[in-house]
């Protein structure tokens, strides 16, 4: 049983859990949690209240190939992060490549058309999608498709724009100053919203509150998704919780945008600290190997979640 779908984020060759249980990109762990459990009572053969059993069998399909398997994904911090850092940035390639994208569902072009608050047209285009997804089994790959495609619009308007959101926040301004009075008499400049966020962050990570750090830099990352501060910072703030393939993601990344930043040097030197013991210690232990001893398991192939295979 495979996906008949070929809209929104599914035509890069990618499964939209997010269509799928018909919440927004943005919605947190328990609204995921919610919105799961009404669809499960709705599908599960003990619950389901469909007429006939092709019906029954129908959903007990849509359940457990489709439905619970995003739950997995989306349900877990560390997965349903990566995640939307990789829709991210095809939302952020799609804006750069408008010629090709095709939207056909009315729900999308609305959004396209939307010029106040995206964000909250889109919020109110999810939930009228999602009310009926699961209603009549036989519309819910349409739906489905029709959420990607408003997902991938949205995408299209946040990430493809973040640099542009970023240029857009308020700038310095200056009271008018007497002409008797010094000329430093200005007002200071008005902290950006970006700018509020990486300050946040940093107090967190200084009160060793890395979860807090997260927090504020996912909404950083989200609002220029190019900014190398914002991604080092993330990357410490994954150090300090000991998630080191976010951490390397993260930090790599700031190091490829910006490696002359101080906030980048310090938190690839951090990095670098914590990774090179560990290729000492797999050095070390392939010349005992060398030498007949044989290898413990674990070492550095454990920290990067699996372990080197042996033949």
């Amino acid at each position: 049983m495979s996906f008949p779908i070929q809209q929104g984020l599914f035509q890069f060759d990618l499964i939209d859990y997010y269509a799928i249980l018909g919440v927004s990109i943005d919605a947190d762990r328990e609204a995921i949690r919610e919105r799961y459990l009404k669809i499960a009572y709705k599908l599960h053969p003990d619950t389901c209240k469909t007429a006939s059993a092709k019906e029954r069998d129908l959903a007990n399909q849509i359940l457990s190939k489709f439905v619970n398997p995003a739950y997995e994904q989306l349900s877990r911090d560390i997965p349903r992060q990566e995640f939307r850092l990789i829709i991210a940035q095809i939302g952020k390639g799609a804006a750069a490549e408008l010629s090709k994208i095709t939207v056909a569902s009315e729900a999308a072009q609305k959004l396209t058309r939307s010029t106040a608050n995206h964000e909250l047209a889109y919020q109110k285009l999810v939930q009228s999608l999602a009310i009926d997804q699961y209603t009549a089994l036989e519309n819910s790959y349409q739906k489905i498709a029709q959420l990607s495609e408003l997902n991938l619009v949205y995408l299209m308007l946040t990430e493809g724009q973040g640099n542009q959101k970023a240029l857009k926040n308020p700038v310095a301004q200056h009271v008018a100053a007497a002409p008797t009075e010094p000329a430093d008499t200005a007002a200071p400049p008005r902290e950006s919203s970006l700018d509020a966020y990486i300050r946040r962050a940093r107090t967190a990570l200084d009160r060793k509150d890395p979860a807090g750090a997260v927090r504020e830099l996912r909404d950083a990352i989200r609002m220029d998704p190019e900014n190398s501060t914002g991604h080092a910072l993330l990357g410490l703030a994954y150090l300090r919780q000991n998630q080191l393939s976010m951490a390397r993601v993260h930090i790599n990344r700031a190091w490829k945008a910006n490696p002359q930043e101080p906030t980048v040097i310090e938190a690839k030197r951090e990095l670098d600290k914590v990774i090179r013991p560990n290729i000492e210690m797999q050095d070390e232990k392939g010349r005992k190997n060398a030498s007949g001893d044989r290898p413990k398991e674990g070492g550095f192939w454990s920290i990067f979640g699996g372990k080197k295979n042996s033949k």
